[in-house]
């Protein structure tokens, strides 16, 4: 449902939440919009204050299109509490009755918009900004002292400094987002399991990976070795699969058996040359055997047999697909290093590599997480960073490779790759 949101500055913006969203959570909502923080934040409905946090806005009556009145309650130092709320409302408010005002959903988005462009001066313009540390000595020499580069560019006045502060509103911004999130919903910096099964290739057991979103299912040529069905590789298959990462394909095998619990299946594999996991089942046997991933029961269920299957829980899976301090961009990057050294090395022996076919199924492929003898990443001349940037992540911790990835991510921002890696690094 949407509602309507405004204060007594005239300021209105429209939120589409859930009637079972609770207050304090709606509150976090109002902090984001508005710029004040939750605690001081006072929410009337009706004309009465809207008191009890853990109740859901259907709870309190909340319903599509109504009207809240959002009050900035500035704590004195005799600390007023909720009791007192009513007391600090404005003459007349409290009398005031909002039940009958339904807004339109286009007039309200028109308004919101509106209101935004008339008060975004006042909150995110440079010029008024950089007058309000003018007229501040206290809190223009606190700049000068934490930051001497953007006091400098502020006290000159210029272009320069405008872009500058309107940057340092921007990414304050972005980090009240990150804060809110991580108070409000800490669980979206976790890391989830992926989804192995157990089953059998000739009789061999192996650790299936289930992905509906790689086109083909497909074997590592080592897996095949093990399972002594190399023999059955089809050279004339070979080729190329691009994806996340570029690997060599030796070919493919027409039909095996595979067995998930007692059910006897048939499918085919393209074998990989490099390929970390033992086995990925793709889209293409999923959608033969009419599979459906149970998340809800963390099973995985096979249509044409009726046949379930229960996921591997973190402790059972291969050591390819162990939750490690690595982000994914890291084992992307690490990845394809390996495979583009490992195919270079080969161009450069006498034996020229097989011929590959084109328009092969490109399977996407998952980096792994082990890997043999790393190369140590170098700064490139692209970069926009120093080895001195570098080094000072890694002495908080990290790893160099870690500290090279994210601050090419960030464009060579210090502040922001350090900012990333400790968010990765959070458990939950």
């Amino acid at each position: 449902m949407k509602v309507t949101v405004t204060t007594l500055n005239d300021e209105l913006f429209v939120l589409d939440v859930s009637e079972d969203l609770e207050l304090e959570n709606f509150k976090a909502f109002c902090e984001i919009e508005s710029g004040f923080p939750a605690s001081d934040i006072t929410l009337t409905f009706n004309g009465k204050p809207m008191m009890h946090d853990k109740k859901s806005l259907k709870e309190l009556g909340v319903h599509d299109g109504d009207v809240i009145v959002l009050l900035h309650m500035v704590q004195s130092s005799s600390n007023l509490n909720m009791n007192d709320a009513s007391q600090a409302l404005p003459s007349g408010l409290a009398n005031l009755d909002f039940s009958s005002i339904q807004v339109p959903r286009g007039a309200a988005t028109a308004a919101s918009t509106s209101m935004a462009a008339r008060n975004a001066p006042v909150e995110e313009d440079p010029r008024i900004i950089r007058e309000m540390f003018l007229a501040n000595p206290d809190q223009l020499a606190l700049l000068k002292q934490n930051n001497p580069r953007l006091a400098d560019a502020l006290l000159s006045g210029n272009l320069e400094a405008q872009r500058m502060i309107a940057e340092e509103i921007r990414q304050k911004n972005i980090e009240a987002n990150m804060e809110a999130a991580m108070e409000y919903n800490p669980e979206t910096f976790g890391t989830v399991v992926m989804l192995y099964i157990n089953c059998h290739v000739n009789g061999f057991p192996v650790k299936a990976f289930i992905d509906s979103g790689a086109q083909t299912t497909i074997m590592s040529a080592a897996c095949a070795e093990r399972c002594n069905i190399m023999r059955l590789v089809d050279t004339r298959w070979a080729g190329i699969a691009k994806g996340v990462g570029v690997q060599r394909i030796i070919g493919r095998i027409h039909m095996v058996q595979m067995r998930i619990e007692k059910d006897f299946l048939t499918t085919s594999f393209s074998v990989l040359e490099e390929q970390p996991m033992d086995m990925l089942l793709g889209l293409d046997m999923l959608k033969r055997h009419q599979c459906n991933i149970d998340l809800k029961r963390n099973v995985l269920h096979i249509g044409t047999t009726g046949t379930e299957t229960p996921f591997l829980p973190e402790a059972e899976l291969p050591e390819c697909a162990r939750l490690s301090g690595f982000s994914e961009d890291e084992l992307v990057a690490r990845d394809d290093r390996l495979v583009r050294d490992k195919r270079e090395s080969k161009e450069q022996s006498p034996s020229s590599p097989p011929a590959t076919t084109s328009g092969q199924s490109a399977p996407r492929m998952n980096p792994g997480v082990n890997t043999p003898s790393l190369i140590r990443p170098e700064i490139l001349a692209t970069d926009t960073f120093s080895e001195t940037d570098v080094e000072e992540i890694v002495a908080l911790g990290f790893t160099r490779e870690q500290a090279i990835v994210e601050l090419r991510r960030f464009n060579g921002d210090k502040t922001q790759a350090t900012v990333a890696l400790f968010a990765k690094s959070l458990k939950f």
